[in-house]
């Protein structure tokens, strides 16, 4: 059985398990990064993806920076939600073939939940910009392509290192 649980990642002077955007778990959080340019990586381990980790949303306006949140399931696959104060909200997933087996029998594809690579790159560019980083989209798209190799938790930092976040 492998790793469940969820990032949260923003930008803020203040650590972000003060702030109201994740009061829900904030007895559950630990810091797992923090770096001097105000970047924090906190952890919730666990939960079945029914577990209100708060709003990213909202994250990213009381941080007056972007923010994402990433849902790793069993180490396969990831479900990230990012949100910025001036682009907006966006969803995509890591390990796109994994993610496919969690779906439901609802008659849904992955493209009906997330967006598709070339579009969530582009979207995470935008991300990136409004963090104040340069970033290209085919690195991005490399990732966002990729299997879970060796895990889903190492493909979501490389995501975060490909987005400028935390480098690896």
């Amino acid at each position: 059985m492998g790793y469940w649980g969820y990032y949260v990642v923003g930008r803020s002077e203040r650590p972000l398990v003060e702030l109201a955007a994740v009061a829900g778990v904030r007895d559950e959080l630990s810091l797992l990064v923090q770096r001097d340019d105000g970047w924090q990586v906190w952890e919730v381990p666990g939960g079945d993806g029914t577990r209100d980790v708060g709003n990213m949303n909202t994250l990213a306006l009381e941080t007056g920076s972007p923010a994402l949140f990433g849902y790793v399931m069993d180490s396969d696959c990831v479900v990230v939600e990012a949100a910025a104060p001036e682009s907006g909200v966006w969803t995509t997933c890591l390990a796109r073939e994994a993610m496919a087996g969690y779906l439901g029998d609802d008659g849904l594809s992955l493209d009906d939940y997330f967006l598709e690579p070339r579009d969530a790159a582009t979207r995470a560019v935008t991300w990136a910009a409004e963090s104040g980083r340069t970033v290209g989209a085919a690195p991005l798209l490399d990732v966002l392509n990729a299997a879970a190799e060796p895990s889903a938790e190492e493909l979501f930092f490389r995501f975060l290192d490909r987005l400028g976040v935390v480098p690896q």
